[in-house]
């Protein structure tokens, strides 16, 4: 039984991997985003801070549970307000894939408001953020994304900000179809991808330290 559920846990994970992989690499030949965005496109202008660990007493937990996060400053400099339905990913290089805010409590995020107070004082929670930003340097806002402890063994993670723009793309699936047979279709919005490698003892995760490699804008 034990040597099944790790069997379906491994497909599982490969699975995931391999379709993450497949919308990154361009194996669908996915677009890139637009160099000239349309008229009618936007992207919020982004500013972050490098990624930050924080362990927290967690209630129910025995134990301190570690976390990571990065927190973002984000304006709409378009001319209207626009819709905000953010959807962010942490990957490691083993294929771990972490849904943002997935685990976390009110308390993790409580202590990480307290810790920044004083340069942050109006920060929020991305999971409770509202589903608008208003346009106009003076509605900009500062939000703290969270993710769960990722696998020690990682040696480099990408972290996927999605719902920073409203630029999208359709692409065909190579091998679904449609109740009419045709090609299935895959949803693609214009994403931030942020590449760190880890550094430090795996055995030590107090002291890892992340090493920014880059940023650029992919359709995922």
């Amino acid at each position: 039984m034990e040597k099944a559920r790790k069997m379906k846990q491994r497909c599982l994970f490969w699975a995931a991997a391999a379709a993450i992989m497949l919308k990154t690499c361009g194996i669908f030949s996915a677009p890139t985003p637009a160099v000239v965005p349309a008229p009618n496109q936007w992207t919020l202008n982004v500013v972050y801070t490098q990624p930050q660990q924080i362990t927290v007493n967690v209630p129910g937990e025995e134990n301190k549970q570690r976390f990571w996060y990065i927190i973002i400053t984000a304006t709409n400099s378009f001319n209207i307000d626009v819709p905000f339905y953010p959807g962010c990913e942490l990957m490691t290089d083993t294929f771990q894939v972490i849904p943002a805010y997935k685990d976390t409590k009110n308390a993790v995020f409580e202590k990480i408001k307290s810790r920044h107070k004083k340069k942050y004082p109006l920060l929020e929670s991305l999971e409770f953020a509202d589903n608008k930003i208003l346009q106009g340097e003076d509605n900009t806002k500062d939000f703290a994304i969270i993710w769960p402890d990722f696998d020690p063994k990682a040696k480099t993670i990408s972290l996927f900000l999605a719902g920073l723009s409203n630029e999208t793309a359709v692409v065909e699936h190579p091998t679904k179809k449609d109740p009419n047979g045709n090609p299935g279709k895959i949803y693609l919005r214009k994403t931030l991808q942020l590449q760190y490698a880890i550094g430090g003892d795996p055995n030590l995760r107090g002291n890892a330290t992340l090493s920014f490699k880059g940023q650029r804008w992919i359709m995922r």
